[in-house]
């Protein structure tokens, strides 16, 4: 990860998600890694979904839905889209390579609406199961196992 003039501190993260979000859990080790627990409603009509974001210094930004887990899938569909990973149910909310999110940007006003869509575009998924959240196709669950069973044959 580039050196990123202007960081936001954790401190500041950290008293912006308890005034955005009250009630939230955070642990915070000085100014390398920021861990924050809410349960998130994305719409009104959503249900309520336990989630957490990691920050580390140097490596970034992740976030994961914690519970349910499983998340339910779409009829016929074995793996989550649009994640890096469907077992830690870890969401791609941003491409890293465009610096579409950087350290000089609020978790609040960035990651955390980000997962609130992709949450709105997972419930629809659930129901259609067509994905409508656009994004930049990557290396997926789907594609390691595809990969693993090409690799045996």
């Amino acid at each position: 990860m580039a050196k990123v003039k202007n960081r936001i501190s954790l401190v500041v993260q950290e008293g912006v998600l308890k005034s955005y979000f009250p009630g939230s859990r955070i642990l915070r080790k000085n100014e390398t890694n920021l861990l924050w627990e809410y349960e998130l409603t994305p719409t009104p009509l959503s249900r309520t979904y336990k989630v957490k974001l990691t920050y580390s210094k140097g490596v970034g930004v992740k976030f994961y839905v914690l519970e349910p887990n499983p998340l339910p899938k779409a009829p016929g569909e074995t793996f989550l889209p649009h994640v890096y990973s469907t077992a830690e149910q870890r969401l791609c909310l941003y491409y890293p390579k465009d610096n579409e999110w950087t350290p000089n940007m609020l978790f609040a006003k960035t990651i955390i609406p980000w997962a609130c869509e992709w949450l709105l575009h997972y419930e629809l998924w659930v129901m259609t199961g067509k994905w409508h959240g656009g994004g930049i196709e990557h290396n997926t669950d789907s594609d390691k196992v595809e990969n693993e069973s090409n690799e045996e044959k």
